[in-house]
């Protein structure tokens, strides 16, 4: 059973090719280039922070029982990006760019992570306490920081439509697509099913959440890992061909499967940005809710995401699917051309992995994308039946339509929405960011003077202290 949207799709895919070709590629490049050189390249001389701060947060906490860690909003996070975009993004942006597209993904995730970086901090500044965590996000800092209420309704509301409601049509269809090609199941009982099981942890809350991406996520992205890197090692010989593959389509030299240079750049950008979210104004919505002594550190962690999510995990998908070369093949695409990939080199229990991978993947993805939306939802409104409704439609209502609805219409709404929400995140990026380099201007003095444990008041920042709910 399948929908034919073919009507609707059309229209959808024409506005995204005028979206993403003239305004938000353009953005995005330029915002992380800017971010990049104003935090004097954090991502790249702060890297050892990073790791530390991950660490002593996953080993440390400060007994608050009504907050989750530093570490746990990471796990959230990395839960969302780690999914569906790292199996099946990846090898659509192959099939659709060539392999150039791969080199346009790492360059998003080098200077996005800037930009990560930038919205995290910005998140934990402007963030506000509430009865279960603290809460907060681009509504949030749009509204204190910009005191523009109509434009943090407007991405409140969008962020909800991309993250709540289409992308998880978009990981459910990956999870019936995959579990279809490897064992036959009907994607109608598969969608009932993950449904029922989506529903019972929308109603949970984030605490139950955390609980389980910490657990699921790290052991998820390892095991993946892993079994790429075999691959890898086992083809050794091959890298420097896949190497040399990528960077020459990259800038139109070889075009193997892609339809020029332009859409070897647009696919690998929106692929690249669907998977780690770096500007989307997805993240900060959790690195909020994370009870860190200084802004920064949650900047630092979730900057190191985006590193994670892309230059590690979407590139074990990058090689195995160019060194199997089955990319040209007609007929593959999305989570089954990994699956072919990863078949043709272990062999058919290679297609049961990656179904059994994309459960995890695509579903921590789900109760992850919830959770943006649930962030948002309450900033709009507090009636309770709301929201209510809201968890109805996003762990029922569209997890199922990804269950019924073609490959191809779930993507392109999912591209409609994010082009729409990382345009409106961007350019509140853009008018808040010196608050975000004056607080690492405060973190990097701290450390300087022998301080290992920077903390942060609102006093230290007085031009805003009076828009801070918290930071006493």
């Amino acid at each position: 059973m399948t929908l034919n949207l073919d009507a609707l799709q059309a229209a959808i895919t024409a506005i995204n090719d005028a979206l993403w070709a003239y305004l938000l590629i353009g953005a995005l490049i330029l915002c992380g280039l800017y971010f990049t050189v104003r935090t004097r390249f954090v991502q790249f001389t702060m890297i050892g922070d990073m790791f530390r701060q991950l660490v002593d947060s996953s080993s440390t906490h400060s007994g608050k029982n009504r907050h989750i860690s530093s570490f746990q909003a990471f796990a959230v996070s990395m839960a969302t990006r780690v999914g569906t975009g790292n199996l099946a993004g990846v090898a659509t942006a192959i099939a659709v760019g060539g392999p150039g597209a791969v080199f346009w993904m790492w360059l998003i995730a080098l200077i996005g992570s800037a930009t990560a970086f930038v919205e995290a901090t910005l998140a934990q500044l402007y963030k506000r306490p509430s009865s279960e965590s603290f809460i907060g996000g681009p509504a949030y800092y749009i509204s204190r920081g910009l005191h523009n209420k109509w434009m943090a309704g407007l991405f409140a509301v969008l962020i909800t439509l991309t993250f709540g409601l289409s992308y998880n049509s978009i990981q459910s269809n990956a999870i019936c697509g995959a579990l279809n090609k490897a064992f036959g199941f009907d994607p109608l009982l598969v969608g009932t099913i993950i449904t029922v099981i989506a529903l019972f942890i929308a109603f949970g809350g984030i605490r139950r959440i955390a609980r389980v991406s910490s657990v699921l996520v790290p052991f998820m992205a390892f095991g993946y890992f892993i079994l790429a890197l075999v691959v890898v090692i086992m083809n050794i010989d091959m890298l420097p061909h896949v190497f040399k593959l990528i960077v020459t389509s990259a800038f139109g030299f070889e075009q193997v499967a892609g339809g020029g240079l332009g859409a070897t750049i647009m696919v690998g950008v929106k692929r690249g940005l669907f998977s780690n979210e770096a500007g989307e104004g997805s993240a900060p919505n959790v690195a909020a809710t994370a009870d860190v002594s200084h802004p920064v550190k949650q900047g630092l962690i979730q900057a190191l995401g985006v590193f994670t999510d892309t230059l590690l995990v979407c590139s074990c998908t990058a090689f195995l699917v160019l060194i199997s070369g089955l990319y040209t093949t007609d007929g593959l695409e999305g989570i089954q051309l990994t699956q072919a990939s990863l078949q043709a080199q272990v062999g058919s229990w290679g297609t049961i992995f990656v179904a059994l991978a994309i459960i995890l993947f695509a579903f921590t993805s789900i109760i992850g994308n919830y959770y943006y939306g649930e962030a948002n939802i309450r900033y709009l409104t507090d009636k309770k039946w709301v929201l209510t409704v809201f968890r109805i439609l996003s762990g029922g209502a569209f997890v199922f339509l990804g269950a019924v609805a073609s490959f191809e219409f779930v993507w392109s709404l999912g591209d409609l929405f994010m082009a729409l929400v990382t345009l409106c995140n961007l350019i509140a990026l853009a008018f808040l960011s010196k608050y975000t380099f004056k607080l690492l201007d405060n973190y990097r003095d701290q450390k300087r003077r022998g301080i290992k444990n920077p903390e942060f008041h609102r006093n230290d920042l007085p031009e805003v202290a009076d828009d801070l709910d918290c930071w006493q």
